[in-house]
């Protein structure tokens, strides 16, 4: 039963990563493209001033913040898929993941702190995203907790799962 909840825990960090990747996708191109951002340009909830603020690069870079959040989501994606083909015996790769997303975390707070502290606005497509973070990071905790079942006890039940069905 628990194989199955964290298998269920592992798609749903997959699935968030991979929105996570649109998102990022869409605001990279934006920023290159010089588009209009599908999102309200006045009041609190502001994109263009969000998006066109030095907030939105790579301090010292004219890289867009959405080539690394990229990357990161694209990380998470591929820690998701290692834990679902090595299993859930696999701890190292739950702890990688919350190693990864406290990462991811730590970068929301510095930019919702530039939102809110320096810009006094924030972008809607941004905050989904810090969003997406959070719950990753949330679920990424509650894969890791629960009973211990070492490497060798996984693959001894696996072996033994065929002659039980007999």
């Amino acid at each position: 039963m628990e194989y199955f909840q964290r298998k269920g825990g592992q798609i749903l960090l997959l699935v968030l990563s991979l929105i996570g990747v649109g998102i990022s996708i869409y605001l990279t191109v934006i920023h290159y493209n010089h588009a209009p951002v599908v999102c309200s340009a006045s009041g609190v909830v502001n994109c263009e001033l969000v998006l066109s603020s030095t907030y939105s690069s790579v301090p010292g870079t004219t890289i867009p913040i959405s080539i690394p959040g990229l990357l990161w989501t694209l990380v998470g994606a591929g820690l998701a898929v290692a834990a679902l083909v090595l299993g859930p015996a696999r701890k190292w790769v739950r702890i990688a993941e919350v190693a990864w997303t406290g990462l991811g975390m730590l970068t929301v707070f510095y930019l919702v702190y530039a939102e809110l502290v320096r810009l006094h606005a924030i972008c809607a497509w941004c905050t989904g995203l810090h969003v997406i973070i959070f719950i990753m990071f949330l679920s990424s905790i509650l894969l890791l907790q629960g009973p211990e079942q070492d490497e060798e006890e996984y693959d001894l039940e696996e072996e033994e799962e065929p002659l039980a069905a007999h």
